[in-house]
């Protein structure tokens, strides 16, 4: 999840289908293709408009000659053009951020790729000099090979990346999917299904000034829904107005159910009630069905409000840990009422959703299909969960804190284990999934800086009260959110003491991996000496730095497992 994401605006979409009833008696001799009906012409226009807008807006084409230009090539009427071209736009600014991101994270990964190829060729030069043509010595080879190649393919592509920056331009843009396209370039999909991929859609904004929609209406009819889309492509030209404008006739429209799921009809109901704007999107699958996307926009989260605490939450693979933080920042008691009922349409076996209670207002919500579940199975009980957690805040009266994690492309590298634990970990799914599920109900949340929260509450919370790591690391996201500094404790201090003690003396309960593992032990000793006097007359962002005190604790941590 983007880092402003708190200040965006949240949408929410409501997916269903369109089955066409009522068409227009007559086709057009100029845009139909053979006997295909008109719905099946108007989206084929308008992602044939949507391409040519795209290159127009590289060629820095003004708005309004784009909106001219479109209607005499397409056919369409200045609404459906216009519409084109905003999904144009959103696609090339879209492209602009993706490649300072890229940019960006090909850096990263150049950087640290050297400094694995730096120590790699450190590890053969010495078995090089031991003159020995050992099987080590061939592995370490084909090691400082391998990262050699990773190491010059990433200069290359960040070459051609700051290429496209500094000349304004951006990377070759394939509609209809560029994995598609690769799939009928390996033989492994048609050239029909790529060509139909790329003019199935067709999309219309709405506009509160004419009460929804006017391009592609819904309406009740009854207790059920309909859905009207107008075709504009078979209007006719009937003068000019005083600006040298086209005059058209009434275009027709193509009129017939559309089904929604029964929870967001209600919904759809009261937006179509308060004549409120929405967006609608129409797709048409290979098998001549028709998917519609209704948007309807939410507005921006209301602004948290910490007088009465939060509800912290920390997020891991399986599951979320949650603390009830009051207004002085220590855990509080649940209040009496406050209970998380195992959700009634999860009843796939015992254990499915696990709720583990702790004292002082902690708990954890594991669920281990979360795991290893498919994406389809995942996502739904991603939204399971986020309804659970934003009930106990909606019912407690505060407002939910989450962390901002970072799991992006970069931190992917040769570790196939935290590869795979990074790709499994639906992190940015489930942060998501709260903060829509809280704009839906009215509730405030907040996003922080994770680092080091885990850290902190090992060190500081989980003997004090008792409890896991995660809901310790919980209650600091929560203390953060408020702007709590995380002081060295007296308690803490004499810990540190006390291993230096039981280094000196050899204790058995220390590491004995090897002498490296003492000297680093030492080293990181060496570093807290100076910052434990300093660390508690910090500010709260000095605190939380890279290299504070805690980078060093978390080190030691480590070490002493």
């Amino acid at each position: 999840m983007p880092k402003n994401k708190a200040k965006d605006k949240f949408s929410v979409t409501v997916c269903g289908e369109f089955f066409p009833e009522v068409y227009p008696a007559f086709r057009s001799e100029r845009w139909s293709r053979g006997h295909e009906d008109p719905l099946v012409t108007e989206t084929r226009l308008f992602s044939a408009c949507t391409r040519w807008a795209f290159h127009r807006l590289l060629e820095s084409t003004s708005r309004n000659e784009v909106k001219k230009l479109g209607q005499d090539l397409f056919g369409l009427n200045s609404r459906y053009v216009d519409d084109a071209r905003v999904k144009a736009q959103a696609l090339l600014d879209a492209q602009r951020e993706l490649l300072f991101l890229e940019i960006e994270e090909a850096e990263k990964k150049l950087r640290r790729a050297r400094k694995k190829l730096g120590l790699a060729m450190r590890k053969l030069a010495k078995a090089e000099e031991k003159a020995t043509d050992s099987e080590a010595t061939q592995k370490l080879r084909l090691v400082v090979k391998g990262r050699n190649n990773r190491a010059a393919s990433l200069e290359n592509k960040l070459a051609e990346l700051k290429a496209h920056q500094e000349g304004g331009t951006i990377p070759k843009v394939v509609f209809g999917r560029r994995s598609l396209w690769e799939k009928v370039c390996r033989g492994k999909a048609s050239r029909e299904e790529w060509r139909a991929a790329r003019k199935n859609r067709l999309y219309s904004r709405g506009d509160e000034t004419k009460g929804g929609n006017p391009n592609m209406k819904v309406f009740l009819d009854g207790k059920d829904f309909r859905l009207a889309v107008t075709i504009s492509h078979l209007s006719e030209k009937t003068g000019v107005d005083r600006l040298g404008r086209p005059k058209m006739s009434r275009a027709p429209r193509v009129e017939g159910g559309l089904w929604l799921p029964e929870k967001h009809r209600e919904l759809v109901r009261i937006w179509l009630a308060m004549r409120l704007p929405y967006a609608v999107e129409l797709v048409r699958t290979l098998d001549g069905r028709y998917l519609v996307h209704l948007t309807f926009d939410l507005g921006e989260a209301p602004e948290a409000d910490f007088a009465r605490g939060c509800l912290a939450l920390d997020t891991n693979p399986d599951g979320v840990a949650l603390c009830n933080v009051g207004r002085t920042g220590q855990p509080e008691p649940w209040p009496e009422g406050v209970s998380v009922s195992y959700p009634s349409n999860l009843c796939k076996y015992e254990g499915e959703f696990q709720v583990i209670t702790y004292s002082n207002g902690f708990l954890y919500i594991r669920v281990p299909d979360l795991t290893y579940a498919s994406g389809f199975r995942r996502s739904y009980l991603i939204g399971v969960l986020a309804k659970v957690v934003v009930d106990v805040a909606f019912f407690l009266g505060k407002p939910v804190v989450l962390e901002n994690l970072d799991f992006g492309k970069d931190r992917l590298e040769t570790d196939k284990k935290f590869n795979r634990m990074a790709s499994n970990f639906p992190f940015a799914k489930m942060v998501e999934a709260v903060c829509r599920r809280a704009v839906k109900e009215g509730v405030p949340f907040k996003l922080v800086c994770a680092r080091y929260t885990s850290t902190i509450g090992y060190w500081k919370y989980t003997k004090r009260y008792a409890v896991p790591v995660h809901c310790a690391a919980a209650l600091v996201i929560g203390r953060r959110a408020m702007g709590f500094r995380e002081r060295v404790t007296k308690e803490l201090k004499q810990l540190v003491v006390h291993i230096k003690h039981d280094l000196t003396q050899k204790v058995s309960s220390l590491p004995r991996e090897g002498e490296g593992m003492i000297r680093r032990v030492r080293a990181r000793l060496r570093r807290l000496d100076g910052k434990l006097s300093l660390h508690n007359g910090l500010a709260p962002q000095q605190q939380e730095v890279y290299y504070s005190v805690w980078h060093d604790l978390k080190q030691l941590a480590l070490s002493l497992r």
